[in-house]
């Protein structure tokens, strides 16, 4: 079991409380009326999958059940940080200490 620090409750929790939603960051088609059927679903349904650095959305299912993002590594699943929504990520590349 690992802990989760949630940004709007300020405490770190269990990870059994938080329940991942997908990739973070996504730009909405400016124009959908104006979008093929394959650049519709390409938004809708297809998602970066990354070995290494990722940011993903989270929910604090079991708490103040508000929505946040996380930067993870998905080898190792280390969370490297979380953050409000709509706030920028502090980490966007391994450091030299962050690589295994």
């Amino acid at each position: 079991m690992f802990y989760i620090y949630c940004p709007y409750c300020g405490e770190h929790r269990e990870e059994e409380e938080f329940h991942p939603k997908g990739q973070a960051h996504l730009s909405r088609p400016t124009d959908p009326d104006a979008c093929s059927d394959e650049e519709w679903g390409d938004y809708l349904y297809f998602r970066d999958n990354p070995r290494g650095l990722h940011h993903e959305i989270w929910v604090h299912a079991i708490g103040c059940r508000k929505f946040f993002n996380a930067t993870r590594d998905t080898q190792s699943y280390e969370i490297l940080e979380t953050y409000r929504m709509g706030d920028a990520p502090r980490v966007t590349h391994f450091t030299d200490t962050q690589k295994s």
